[in-house]
């Protein structure tokens, strides 16, 4: 819905305004866009801040884990007062505090099957701040099926990547070219390996930036490109990937489905 941007919001959003590539026309995108973030741990408690700082207006942030003590390490977002709280809940509070112009959805709930197509459909732009290979793949899956592009970020031990991708350009990569689906895949999960705190947040926030930048129109986003950090030393990797003209699930000459079984966790 159009809502346009009166004193308070020009006087908020100024500094983006001041910004020659960014102005006032971008600034009411963002108010008038719609992000679907899909977890609200550690990427996604970076990618929400920022997403509702820079006046994304409209959000849905899905996530069917409730807040525990050791998510407080890196999960910015959350508060001691609201460990049990269902982390969509008490990341929705914590946006309500920041910036209450926001309207914010909760979707207090593992996303599952036409619920997860239905989600990615309303929104424009998808966040992927999940942890695990299955989710993943059903959260790429849902994007190339409703064409809505998907910006996937990743952090484990003290390595990250980040990448987008962006099914309605034509012979755009999508997550399963770059990363196939293997039933075998071993997981890598914060719990067994740990993760260092701010490697989420940095990653977490250059998607915010780069589902803005998609929103807006803003330079060259990082579509058939990976970014990967080591933050040992903070040295970035930069790999270039095309898509498989084989892959099952963007090939132009075969139809995506969403299966029943496929989900989203965080």
């Amino acid at each position: 819905m159009h809502r346009a941007m009166n004193d308070q919001d020009l006087l908020r959003y100024s500094r983006h305004i001041l910004l020659n590539e960014f102005g006032v026309e971008a600034q009411q995108a963002l108010s008038d866009s719609r992000a679907l973030v899909i977890g609200a741990g550690g990427l996604g408690s970076a990618a929400l801040l920022y997403l509702a700082t820079a006046g994304v207006a409209h959000i849905s942030v899905a996530d069917g884990d409730v807040v525990d003590m050791t998510n407080l390490q890196r999960q910015i977002i959350h508060r001691e007062d609201t460990i049990g709280v269902n982390k969509a809940e008490s990341a929705a509070q914590r946006i309500g505090e920041i910036n209450s112009n926001v309207n914010v959805n909760i979707i207090a709930e593992r996303l599952a099957g036409a619920a997860l197509e239905h989600h990615a459909a309303e929104a424009d732009v998808i966040l992927d701040c999940s942890d695990n290979f299955a989710t993943r793949h059903a959260i790429n899956r849902a994007s190339v099926k409703v064409r809505k592009p998907l910006v996937s970020g990743a952090g484990i031990r003290f390595e990250g990547q980040i990448t987008s991708f962006d099914p309605r350009i034509d012979d755009a990569a999508c997550y399963h070219c770059l990363f196939p689906e293997q039933s075998d895949a071993e997981e890598e999960r914060c719990a067994v390996m740990g993760v260092f705190a701010p490697l989420v947040g940095i990653i977490g926030a250059m998607q915010a930036a780069e589902a803005i930048r998609l929103l807006t129109g803003i330079g060259d986003v990082l579509t058939g490109r990976l970014l990967m950090l080591d933050a040992r030393d903070m040295t970035w990797q930069s790999v270039r990937y095309r898509r498989d003209s084989d892959c099952t699930v963007c090939s132009r000459s075969r139809s995506p489905t969403i299966k029943e079984k496929d989900y989203a966790t965080t």
